[in-house]
């Protein structure tokens, strides 16, 4: 169970930690309306790294007979996409940080809780990085082993991980906001989160 909890754990973090345009939205959006409506929309973001969490817990244990005779070329696979998308995540922060460049979604949301819940967990859900990494921990079978109890472990521990990094993100406000997502700060963030991934791709060989 300690295993899964790990696992969850890593994996929450691992795909929450860096402020792109969805976590820079969110300070904003916290910024110009209320704690109330910026938790909310920190949970939908949650919300849609928890189920991507569900759906790698299940499917990769449904999907274990079928792929047990190639199974360690995929893992291996994994553990390139998954090395892949800690250097691209880390190439892209540096260069990001040279250039000084921000990124930012221009699109606005209408600011009531329940649309920022479902407006997040929209736009996290349609992120190609956050389906591409878990589909990775589906493949490469680092979404928790063992029965139920274990994956159901995962999936809590995954959403807790990325609940509380984005509610840290909403509740620092403008002045974490600043902090967060400037240059720096994106940059450190985004390089954490390499770290994460690279140990979780490290993971699902040791």
């Amino acid at each position: 169970m300690t295993g899964a909890l790990v696992a969850g754990l890593l994996a929450g973090y691992g795909i929450a930690m860096p402020v792109g345009p969805v976590g820079t939205y969110l300070v904003a959006l916290t910024a110009r309306s209320s704690w109330r409506v910026g938790a909310c929309a920190a949970l939908g973001i949650a919300s849609a790294d928890g189920s991507y969490a569900l759906v790698a817990a299940v499917a990769g244990s449904a999907l274990a007979p079928v792929l047990e005779p190639i199974v360690v070329p995929l893992r291996w696979a994994s553990v390139v996409v998954l090395l892949a998308l800690a250097v691209s995540t880390a190439i892209r922060a540096v260069r990001r940080y040279r250039a000084q460049r921000l990124t930012g979604i221009t699109q606005e949301l209408p600011v009531n809780p329940l649309t920022a819940y479902a407006g997040l967990l929209g736009m996290t859900l349609l992120s190609p990085m956050t389906v591409i990494y878990f589909a990775a921990l589906v493949l490469g079978g680092g979404s928790g082993d063992g029965g139920p109890v274990e994956r159901a472990v995962f999936v809590i521990a995954a959403f807790v991980a990325s609940a509380s990094w984005q509610l840290l993100l909403a509740g620092g406000g403008a002045l974490l906001g600043r902090a967060l997502t400037g240059h720096l700060g994106r940059l450190l963030t985004a390089l954490g989160s390499s770290v994460v991934i690279a140990v979780l791709a490290v993971r699902l060989v040791a």
